[in-house]
């Protein structure tokens, strides 16, 4: 890429070889997410993944797509971009893994004002972190700098990642029955849903994000917001060798009452015990400044689970017990019973 420059378009606000710059900053991050017999071609016109179809008889691809949404703002303020990216992929990969799904691999698409090459290797960095966890690769990528568009000093970011899983090992929620029971695996904070409200109760913009906060246990309202969202591939993949999972709801915007119906069957709903919830403090530090109605956090935030399950009684205790060997901290939340309401909170 040496030989390649425009003065003129740098002139007009995109500096072409700050690109090559940033793409030769993330490559040692990118490295980390290679996995065996991948195919190189980072800085080319695709990513490419060679697909081993051992062990598939009829293999399904699953694909999802998501972006960080407006808890980028924090990171702007902040000055903190090594962990939006876990988010995006997390976003994604979350998503997947609620059909039953192993992802395969991930691009990412960054839209900025001006491109600092560390920092966008900053955010790479955190995807592939991302990518470490959820065990998929980064195979590819876009960074779009768009002065004019963006402020200088903002970006966007969104991704899309490809999942596999054998025909017949979909999550089926056709096979849920009144009686079985829904596990919670609990969220590591607001994740990345809900930022537009959690903006304007907090007054992000005018208030000291590094100050502690008692009521956070002395963590500040800035690190505890910019939590990146947890990854919940592996336990997932490990509990679907175990048991037969008849339900899973990635628990984001529009909270329990959006989520847990997208995986509930007509004519059963989920009884859930409210004093049951391990409702994290931030989300009560929320309702309390910002006045908000017990329905409307529920309706909103995660507020404290990221991620149900559900699986017949007799197989709790199995799930449970897998889940925690992954260093998850399940709990039982609530039971599936016969109703038209898909939710009910008691």
């Amino acid at each position: 890429m040496k030989n390649s420059f425009s003065e003129s378009y740098k002139a007009a606000g995109v500096d072409i070889t700050a690109g090559y710059r940033a793409v030769e900053l993330m490559k040692s991050h990118i490295a980390r997410t290679v996995r065996g017999g991948s195919v190189a071609n980072i800085g080319g016109f695709g990513g490419l993944f060679p697909l081993d179809l051992t062990g598939y008889s009829h293999p399904v691809l699953v694909s999802g797509t998501d972006g960080v949404g407006t808890k980028l703002k924090l990171a702007f303020l902040m000055d903190k971009h090594d962990t939006v990216g876990i988010d995006c992929v997390a976003m994604c990969v979350n998503d997947i893994i609620c059909c039953g799904a192993k992802p395969l691999f991930f691009l990412d698409y960054i839209a900025c004002g001006k491109n600092y090459p560390e920092k966008i290797a900053d955010i790479v960095g955190g995807v592939c972190e991302g990518c470490v966890q959820a065990g998929c690769e980064l195979v590819g990528g876009e960074t779009a700098e768009m002065p004019g568009f963006y402020p200088v000093e903002e970006y966007d970011l969104a991704g899309f990642s490809v999942g596999i899983v054998e025909r017949d090992n979909i999550v089926d929620r056709s096979a849920m029955r009144a009686g079985d029971v829904m596990i919670a695996l609990p969220s590591s904070g607001v994740h990345s849903n809900g930022f537009s409200l959690v903006r304007k109760v907090f007054d992000v913009e005018h208030t000291d994000l590094r100050a502690p906060v008692a009521a956070l246990g002395g963590a500040s309202l800035g690190e505890t917001l910019l939590t990146p969202t947890r990854i919940y591939v592996k336990p997932m993949l490990a509990l679907f060798e175990r048991v037969r999972v008849k339900g899973v709801s990635h628990i984001t915007g529009g909270g329990f009452y959006e989520n847990m119906p997208r995986s509930i069957p007509d004519g059963l709903g989920v009884s859930i015990r409210r004093a049951d919830v391990r409702v994290l403090p931030i989300f009560r530090l929320l309702q309390e400044t910002g006045n908000i109605d017990e329905r409307d956090m529920y309706n909103t935030f995660n507020m404290g689970v990221g991620m149900s399950v559900v699986v017949a009684k007799e197989d709790a205790d199995t799930a449970l017990a897998t889940l925690r060997e992954m260093g998850e901290d399940p709990y039982l939340i609530g039971e599936i019973v016969a109703s038209d309401d898909k939710i009910e909170l008691i």
